[in-house]
């Protein structure tokens, strides 16, 4: 059966206290309505709908860009839920198959509890509601069941009894039904309600009026974690945060302390990584099978190859590539630079734009001077290559393999392979110099 995503992301968000949409700040380096495009495509929706309001043209642009401008659909007024449902409509008119109403505002649902949904469906369920068990109920809608299961009705709980508000089965507002079905249900509901607005949850009932199949499944109250302010963003992301540690950790990754280090969604571990205190990760970072990532380093964009040691305090920004058993230093900056098998670059440089060759060793103090203020250029440096201290090597310029820059000197030539090169001004010494200078400059002050 063909499945589609309706994915509600019209809301204001005015709690959030922000110019950006709600739905676009991020978790875990990802907008949080990606993270529900993404797990559309997880579970196989070849059709994905955005419901969005009528004013944000940076969240249009948003959509456009990840899902195509046609997958747009737009609410307006907004009239409730099931108002927003139905705004969506139009864009599946030609699809007959699955559909799950998802949210742009709840980042970690997992794809498992999306497929147990729509099992019920293959399985003959009208109507799937994916609940969670809450430690404290609250304010959220309960799922009333009976003695075989079947969802009898969704009771918010301004509406429920006593007897209902012991429930702690509660409604995630995620659910699924087969399209004609679904918008056949939502053509039904009503706005009868303190509020004017059209809620999807009525479908529930609804379709026990018919005497259909409705049935619920479960998750994790954190897999449903909403977001409404940047309390509950910090919350999300606290929840992605130890999730992925926990992962990481029983994959083989070694962390001394691992609620200090932090991920982005796509970051990728290898078994036999150590990584130690106050790690960021940012976006497409790699790191292969037995690397050490030290203290305080930060990389993102980055691969680091196995066996690589980096920091710490070490910076790896987008383009950089650490090949095998080579050695990023403290408070070397690595950037859109390439440094081969086995190379050295212990501390205090600035690698950008470049090729550093295998076994190569980087002096403190070396920089690539890749930028003119207008365009950036490149910096190679040979294999088994030694640049002393304190170097600036001033691009377009090639060090030859094996070749020796003497500490200090500025490079704006290119340099033959096993050639010595110096481009500093030769030592000059004046003998008792500085004792006359002593002398005379007491004198001076005195006087003064």
């Amino acid at each position: 059966m063909e499945r589609a995503a309706i994915i509600l992301a019209a809301g204001q968000g005015t709690r959030m206290k922000s110019g950006l949409p709600k739905v676009l700040h991020k978790v875990g380096g990802r907008a949080m309505l990606d993270w529900s495009i993404d797990l559309a495509r997880r579970v196989g929706c070849s059709r994905i709908v955005t419901v969005v309001s009528p004013g944000s043209s940076a969240l249009h642009d948003h959509v456009g860009n990840e899902v195509g401008p046609d997958c747009i659909a737009i609410q307006d007024p907004p009239l409730g839920t099931a108002h927003a449902v139905r705004a969506a409509e139009e864009s599946l008119t030609d699809f007959n198959g699955d559909v799950i109403v998802l949210y742009g505002d709840t980042p970690l649902i997992p794809a498992s509890a999306v497929e147990a949904l729509f099992a019920k469906l293959d399985e003959g369920a009208a109507v799937g509601v994916l609940g969670f068990r809450a430690q404290e109920p609250g304010a959220y809608g309960r799922l009333v069941t009976s003695a075989d299961g079947q969802l009898e009705a969704i009771v918010e709980a301004k509406d429920a009894s006593s007897e209902q508000l012991k429930i702690n089965f509660c409604n995630s507002g995620v659910m699924g039904a087969r399209s004609d079905r679904l918008f056949r249900l939502l053509s039904q509901v009503g706005n009868d309600n303190q509020k004017g607005e059209y809620y999807l949850t009525d479908i529930v009932g609804i379709a026990r009026a018919e005497n259909t199949d409705c049935r619920s499944v479960t998750c994790e109250e954190q897999d449903v974690l909403g977001v409404n302010s940047r309390v509950e963003l910090a919350e999300a992301e606290r929840a992605f945060q130890q999730r992925r540690r926990e992962e990481l950790m029983r994959s083989g990754v070694t962390m001394t302390a691992p609620e200090t280090v932090f991920f982005s969604h796509d970051t990728i571990i290898g078994p036999d990584v150590i990584i130690e205190p106050h790690v960021v990760f940012g976006p497409d970072v790699r790191v292969d099978t037995g690397a050490t990532v030290r203290a305080f380093s930060h990389l993102e964009g980055a691969h680091v190859e196995e066996g690589a040691e980096i920091g710490p305090y070490a910076r790896l920004r987008p383009g950089a590539s650490i090949g095998q058993g080579a050695k990023i230093g403290n408070f070397v900056e690595v950037k859109k630079t390439r440094v081969g098998e086995g190379a050295k670059a212990n501390h205090l440089a600035y690698l950008g734009d470049g090729e550093v060759g295998a076994n190569a060793n980087i002096g403190a103090g070396t920089i690539f001077c890749n930028y003119d203020g207008y365009l950036k250029y490149k910096t190679k440096i040979g294999d088994n290559a030694f640049i002393g201290s304190n170097s600036a090597l001033v691009a377009p310029v090639s060090i030859g393999e094996g070749a020796i820059v003497g500490s200090g000197s500025v490079i704006v030539e290119d340099v033959s392979a096993d050639a010595l090169a110096l481009g500093r001004g030769r030592q000059v010494e004046k003998a008792g110099w500085a004792t006359d200078f002593r002398v005379r400059k007491a004198a001076e002050k005195k006087a003064r």
